[in-house]
């Protein structure tokens, strides 16, 4: 079919879980006087109570390996969490320094935030990220070269594709992979809700859980039939309560009813790129 790929040992459609560890840091991105507000935190730091427990739980379950975007500061507020993701298996990425946004900063204060971020990562986890995902989803032009410079090789970021693809960072055209993703396969917009700071805007939100399972399973229907990369985004914070982590249970449940799925990372995204790259 037009526009598949050829997945590892004849899979049919390729499976990336993948997880914005973001606690309260993405509260304080959006107002920092957030600091003086514990309720507000306190919902962050659900995520990392109890979320984050049942959401590894579900995952060890099935069996399933996924990616952790988390910002540094995020590890070095939670660092026996960190040992426990790894110890399990998954990967840990970077997801900047303090949950910045990209958009919004300078070249230089971009160039500060991607190497606090790489480097808290490597100190409190022993290894350094391959990959990367710009916290709220904005960059500007240079984001994506200053990662490379700091040995990220995959970004996860963008969503101009359904399937990842070699994208060109500087004029020496250095390659780094992009794994795109989308918003209808993440937790996040469809349950987050705060009354200060307004969040969404205009307020007006949580959606329906059995909706929201059904247009994970739609889509998920829709990658595997044309042969495509499934990107799941999730965040303890908002997935992890004891109703809504069923959910995920019940999304793994459909997606193991259809034969021939490659769930990976994304750096077992990457090596499988690296080998295609040459032909």
């Amino acid at each position: 079919m037009a526009g598949s790929v050829i997945w590892p040992n004849g899979a049919k459609c390729a499976v990336m879980v993948t997880v914005n560890l973001d606690a309260e840091l993405f509260w304080l991105s959006l107002d920092p006087t957030c600091h003086n507000r514990p309720k507000t935190l306190s919902m962050g730091q659900y995520g990392m109570t109890r979320g984050l427990e049942r959401l590894l739980k579900v995952l060890e379950r099935y069996k399933v390996p996924a990616t952790f975007f988390v910002p540094g500061k995020v590890a070095e507020l939670y660092p026996a969490e960190m040992g426990i993701i790894l110890c399990q298996g998954h990967e840990i990425s970077c997801h900047g320094y303090a949950h910045e946004n990209f958009a919004l900063l300078s070249e230089e204060e971009q160039k500060l935030a991607m190497e606090k971020g790489v480097r808290a990562l490597t100190e409190i986890c022993g290894q350094a990220p391959k990959g990367f995902r710009a916290p709220e989803g904005e960059l500007t032009l240079k984001t994506l070269e200053l990662a490379y410079n700091c040995g990220i090789r995959y970004s996860s970021t963008l969503s101009n594709d359904d399937r990842p693809y070699w994208l060109e960072v500087n004029e020496r055209k250095d390659l780094l992979l992009e794994i795109p993703i989308q918003w209808a396969l993440y937790d996040l917009p469809y349950f987050a809700f705060n009354y200060r700071p307004a969040f969404p805007a205009g307020q007006g939100r949580v959606a329906n859980y059995t909706q929201v399972l059904n247009n994970w399973k739609d889509e998920f229907t829709g990658h595997y039939d044309r042969g495509l990369c499934y990107v799941l985004q999730l965040d303890p914070q908002t997935i992890g309560t004891p109703g809504r982590i069923h959910l995920v249970e019940e999304l793994l449940d459909y997606i193991g009813s259809f034969e021939e799925v490659w769930f990976t990372t994304g750096s077992g995204m990457l090596d499988y790129w690296e080998t295609r790259k040459h032909n």
